[in-house]
């Protein structure tokens, strides 16, 4: 059975220090410019590892994703304007 999974966005201070953020759950992306990282960890483990990664000295700000909340199952209620646009 899948666990369900949150996304994190931390924001960090320091990308080398950030590497240790994976023992909270799998990273996907680390942005070097931004000074963000990507994470999703178990649902049922949120609580606590907030309140852990919050204590970080690295971390300035962590925040909830809302990827999952945005629909992707789209229908086609009006009709193809495509082929009006076409040469």
């Amino acid at each position: 059975m899948i666990p369900d999974r949150t996304g994190f966005i931390v924001w960090v201070s320091d990308l080398k220090a950030a590497r240790s953020l994976e023992r909270f759950g799998t990273v996907h992306y680390m942005s070097r410019k931004l000074h963000y990282v990507v994470l999703y960890m178990n649902a049922e483990r949120v609580d606590e590892s907030l309140r852990q990664m919050s204590r970080l000295s690295y971390v300035r700000k962590v925040e909830r994703s809302y990827r999952t909340e945005i629909p992707t199952e789209y229908s086609k209620d009006s009709e193809d304007k495509t082929r009006f646009y076409s040469l």
